[in-house]
């Protein structure tokens, strides 16, 4: 295929194409790895991964997701929790399920990344169980389990790299928020289709998207809660980043100015409906979005100035990630390593399933700092990308 051909397909320009392939560009973004992957019919994975056959000799660094996939495609597929189930005349408690919800986000928060997966498939088809026998007056607060349930789901599928689940996620969980007439947990999974869209290299959408769910939530600006600001502010920034990734960077400063606007009326970090918004998320949403633009000298410059300390583990190695990538973007291939260690020390799991650190660790390796360093290889080889 030509080069003309295959950026045509992706949106790019030719010239960026042969920077790829000459290994004067890093190729480092999932959304463009996918849109790639797809034009030339392989799978993301052929791009991530120069020796595949090797790494399918290994089992993977993390809990397998078909059992999640079973539950999200078809519920009937998981036959013995289905039988269980009906063997109970009484639906699925709601206060033990509402439990359920907070342990397995929580269980996110803290990037424990296979209890969570372990989790979910029981708790997709128990809520919707309960969903389908709640009684009329307790079908709002059914579906507000459901849309919480499929939300924690596409988050996750979304760190893994499974774009298609984690979009039917998403879908599914915004569908039963509308029936909650609760604009929080509407606003809520807006954001979770916003990262979906943005996952699946949809990035005009998921620019889009963010608008009208920032225009929908705006005419509710009676209510000035906490919770209602934390979610407004948290789907304006992965749509900043998705205006970003897609070049426009008028855009992307609008809807990162206004989630800053909004951190700054809540006052301080929270994590109101495990949003972990606040200033400091604004401030690791603005590394992000430097990068996005090629600002790698203005993301290594606002670094400095973050703490995360205050935020769950999930957060602070997602922006450690950012971190890794400015360095290796400057060549500065020694501090991207040890920075990646002491993500890995925070939350291994993370590291070794998220589809951004497994890229970064091959691109790492193809640079000749990376392939001198036993640090970097013993972690390639923890994560069985080697």
């Amino acid at each position: 295929m030509p080069q003309e051909v295959l950026a045509g397909l992706v949106g790019r320009t030719g010239d960026w194409l042969s920077k790829i392939e000459n290994d004067r560009a890093a190729l480092d973004r999932l959304s463009v790895i996918r849109a790639l992957a797809d034009a030339l019919r392989i799978s993301v994975s052929d791009i991530i991964d120069p020796h595949p056959a090797a790494s399918m000799r290994r089992e993977p660094p993390f809990p397998d997701v078909g059992p999640v996939r079973s539950a999200l495609t078809d519920y009937r597929q998981l036959s013995p929790l289905l039988a269980a189930i009906k063997a109970d005349p009484d639906p699925p408690r709601l206060d033990v399920l509402r439990r359920d919800v907070a342990e397995v986000m929580a269980a996110y928060q803290r990037s424990s990344y296979g209890q969570m997966l372990a989790r979910l498939p029981m708790l997709l088809t128990q809520t919707h169980l309960a969903s389908r026998e709640a009684t009329e007056d307790r079908q709002p607060y059914a579906d507000r389990l459901v849309a919480l349930a499929n939300q924690s789901a596409a988050m996750i599928l979304t760190k893994l790299g499974e774009t298609d689940l984690a979009w039917i996620a998403a879908q599914r969980g915004l569908a039963a928020a509308e029936r909650t007439i609760d604009p929080t947990i509407i606003g809520s999974l807006f954001r979770s289709v916003i990262h979906a869209l943005q996952s699946q290299g949809r990035l005009d959408e998921a620019a889009a998207m963010a608008q009208h769910a920032s225009q929908y939530l705006g005419r509710r600006r009676i209510d000035r809660s906490p919770t209602l600001l934390s979610i407004h502010g948290s789907l304006l920034l992965p749509g900043a980043i998705a205006a970003a990734r897609a070049g426009n960077r008028a855009d992307a400063m609008d809807y990162l100015a206004r989630g800053e606007q909004m951190a700054s009326e809540l006052g301080a970090d929270a994590n109101h409906l495990w949003t972990a918004f606040g200033p400091t998320n604004v401030r690791i949403h603005r590394v992000t979005i430097a990068m996005a633009l090629g600002d790698v000298l203005a993301a290594l410059d606002l670094i400095p100035g973050i703490d995360t300390t205050r935020l769950p583990a999930e957060r602070t190695v997602r922006h450690s990630l950012e971190v890794v990538n400015a360095h290796r973007a400057r060549n500065k291939i020694d501090e991207a390593i040890s920075e990646l260690l002491t993500a890995e020390r925070c939350a291994a799991e993370q590291v070794h399933a998220h589809v951004m650190s497994r890229q970064l660790v091959h691109q790492l390796r193809a640079t000749a700092t990376g392939k001198r360093s036993r640090l970097l290889a013993d972690l390639a080889r923890r994560m069985s990308v080697i």
